[in-house]
């Protein structure tokens, strides 16, 4: 099944795990915006490894994850929800070429941020990035914060990001003292396109085809973000007459995109008089 996670449990073995596999809905993300190959496949990575720690949320709330860096790639935001409900954006330098990830990202910071109704104010996480990949930096996260040894397997293409996560529980070296090392071995000979093409059924059974695996239910990944011109006039009126008229004289519309709900909104002239009909204008100061 496309655009969904769905997690996983070695039952002999105290290790527990989720494969993402997205299609249909990373194409809606990556529509229309032009993200040089490189980019797309670094967004795609971190969108996946994402989507895999977002599963875990019990409760409503929003993870957003942000990647800060002096390189090319400058900025990499997710924004997901406990229903697995992602969005994603990057800002890129006007050339790109093919590089590692730590060239793409320079020298930078992992930004993570979580968000819940029960929570006086939102969780905040700031740490170097650490790593020569996507994976290699939410690994090295991971085992400083929760201390326990993860392993994320990502690809990522113009049509499709998916990725294996693998986490070591406490009790897994008193189960077998060898399964964490041969599960990860194995896990390492993935490739990228069985991560792409194969549901997550048919790759655990590719992988680790002589262990004792119970699979869960499955959860369904969307991009369901709907245009609110609504929110966007009100944006418009807080910012004033003069500052907007002066815009629109400028550029002859008011065009504003909005990057991480890949919306664009555009407001001719008579919008703009409409909008600000019922408000009164700003008195000029005597001299």
């Amino acid at each position: 099944m496309s655009n969904t996670v769905q997690r996983f449990l070695f039952d002999d073995l105290d290790i527990r795990g989720a494969v993402v596999r997205l299609d249909s809905v990373w194409e809606k993300l990556m529509s229309g915006r032009n993200y040089p190959e490189p980019v797309i496949k670094l967004l795609g990575e971190m969108s996946a490894t994402t989507l895999l720690l977002a599963d875990n949320l019990k409760q409503p709330g929003r993870l957003t994850i942000q990647m800060r860096g002096n390189g090319p790639v400058s900025l990499m935001v997710i924004d997901c929800n406990e229903q697995l409900n992602v969005r994603c954006m990057a800002h890129h330098a006007e050339s790109i070429a093919p590089s590692s990830t730590i060239d793409l990202l320079g020298h930078g910071q992992l930004l993570m941020s979580l968000d819940m109704p029960s929570m006086r104010e939102p969780y905040q996480s700031v740490v170097p990035l650490e790593g020569q990949t996507i994976a290699e930096v939410f690994e090295h996260y991971l085992k400083q914060s929760e201390q326990l040894a993860s392993r994320f397997f990502l690809a990522a293409s113009p049509s499709g990001a998916a990725g294996l996560f693998l986490q070591k529980m406490p009790l897994a070296d008193e189960r077998d003292p060898d399964g964490w090392s041969r599960v990860e071995a194995l896990a390492t000979t993935v490739k990228p396109e069985e991560l792409l093409e194969l549901s997550a059924e048919n790759l655990l059974t590719r992988l680790f085809h002589e262990e004792t695996i119970r699979l869960f239910d499955v959860q369904p990944v969307t991009n369901d973000c709907p245009p609110d011109g609504e929110r966007i006039k009100s944006m418009l009126l807080s910012l004033g007459r003069e500052e907007v008229y002066e815009s629109l004289k400028e550029h002859g519309a008011i065009v504003i995109r909005d990057e991480l709900s890949n919306n664009e909104y555009r407001f001719e002239k008579a919008v703009i008089d409409e909008l600000f009909s019922h408000t009164p204008e700003t008195p000029k100061t005597l001299q």
